[in-house]
């Protein structure tokens, strides 16, 4: 896999998004869980939602797999041949595909845009993954077509103008990135139906990320979950209380909530 650095981020000024919070991590970090109860502990004290910045969500996953008589051969064959398509030690992919890429780094930029607008508004956003356009590869929410594999004028000019996005989103940097670690045998044990090597791969990359060097709270998941969550409720009461996120039941709180009965 070539890691090799995309063309420099910092040609402009970024910026933060107040009130974006960012939770990043390989596969079986558990990013989704971690998300989704930060949401239900905050939103009891700030308007809070959850929103995904990656490409095709494991909700978008299970719908498919309850689909009658085809869904869980459907969805084992997309992933497989997504998984192929994405990989960056693969060829370049296929005009098509590289058009259907290019489709989903739209989509990528238009979600994030929504997110902007929404934190702006004093909303309190938890997002589940956040672009980088550091290291190419869909894997490690990059670029997908891959400047560094393509040949051709169209793809190679499909490939560039599919990095300026990645450059633009990463101008817009969220408050607090809470970047969940894990090694390879724990991934591994928590998602014995992924592949062995690419689950290693994404370890590796994801801790180089610096995401145009935004905040990064550095997170063990290997430690009891409710240690994880306690840290991470912490940090995330700090930012929506410093950036006046919108309360529910007043406008300012004392003190992180207390987790101790609802995580024993």
């Amino acid at each position: 896999m070539d890691t090799e650095n995309l063309t420099p981020l910092n040609a402009s000024l970024p910026e933060y998004i107040p009130g974006l919070i960012a939770v990043v991590g390989c596969d079986g970090t558990g990013k989704s869980t971690l998300t989704a109860d930060l949401v239900r502990h905050l939103q009891k004290r700030w308007v809070t939602e959850r929103r995904y910045l990656g490409l095709v969500s494991g909700e978008d996953g299970n719908k498919i797999k309850r689909l009658p008589l085809i869904g869980s051969w459907l969805e084992r064959r997309l992933a497989e041949k997504s998984s192929k398509t994405q990989s960056m030690s693969t060829r370049a992919p296929a005009l098509w595909a590289a058009l259907i890429m290019y489709g989903f780094s739209l989509r990528r930029m238009a979600n994030l845009r929504k997110v902007r607008r929404l934190a702006q508004s004093g909303v309190l956003v938890i997002s589940d993954r956040y672009p980088q356009a550091e290291i190419s590869g869909f894997h490690y929410d990059g670029p997908g077509i891959g400047i560094e594999r393509v040949a051709g004028w169209v793809k190679t000019r499909m490939a560039k103008r599919e990095i300026r996005l990645y450059q633009e989103m990463a101008r817009y940097r969220p408050e607090l990135i809470i970047r969940l670690d894990i090694d390879i045998d724990t991934a591994f044990a928590r998602k014995p139906d992924h592949d062995y090597n690419e689950l290693r791969d994404k370890i590796d990359v994801m801790v180089k990320l610096t995401y145009n060097s935004s905040r990064i709270l550095e997170l063990d998941s290997r430690a009891p979950y409710r240690e994880v969550l306690e840290q991470a409720l912490a940090a995330t009461y700090v930012v929506a209380r410093d950036s006046q996120r919108k309360g529910v039941l007043s406008p300012h709180a004392s003190a992180p909530p207390d987790i101790r009965e609802q995580h024993p």
